[in-house]
């Protein structure tokens, strides 16, 4: 009878999720770090940017590291200077490092998710190369996936404790990898 009942409570036993690779089971469910994370992948390509003050860019998406990470690389924003800005996940928050014009690497954490994902906002979690929090930095930034070709996105500049939101730079895809 109690084999019976053992083998009885194995049918009635949910399906195994997966693993992770390392013991973990791994969700089958994906929150929306992980689909906005996958917004960011599917930038890839070249793209052409205009800011609400009339400068020009060019903006390039790759994934790179087995697809774990989105590169998006600026070029023109400021004369004679490339920014890059990563994304990926830790875990089931997704990050961004910007390595800025300014000499420091602000690292902030989607904290916020609207219109179904189209919309993510990132905060400020630390940096690197600066003295303090007081130090200038980008310290948040919105961006708003219109369709597959378009994008926009605003950055906020803190420093001294004050925060002031810089013009919005809408980004139109040129070349799909």
């Amino acid at each position: 009878a109690i084999l019976v009942l053992s083998l009885f409570s194995l049918t009635l036993a949910p399906a195994p999720q997966g693993h992770d690779g390392h013991g973990a089971v791994a969700s089958t469910s994906v929150g929306p770090a992980r689909r906005a994370f996958d917004r960011f992948r599917s930038l890839a390509g070249e793209w052409s940017a205009t800011s609400t003050k009339g400068w020009t860019e060019r903006l390039s998406y790759r994934t790179i590291a087995a697809g774990s990470t989105v590169i998006e690389m600026s070029d023109g924003a400021h004369p004679d200077e490339i920014m890059a800005t990563m994304f990926h996940m830790d875990g089931e928050r997704l990050l961004l490092t910007h390595y800025c014009v300014a000499g420091n690497q602000p690292r902030l954490e989607a904290t916020g998710f609207a219109d179904d994902g189209r919309t993510v906002t990132f905060t400020f979690v630390d940096g690197t190369n600066m003295q303090s929090r007081d130090t200038g930095h980008m310290d948040t930034v919105v961006f708003k996936f219109l369709d597959d070709g378009r994008l926009v996105s605003q950055w906020t500049w803190y420093q001294q404790g004050t925060s002031r939101w810089m013009e919005e730079v809408t980004a139109t895809r040129v070349t799909k990898r």
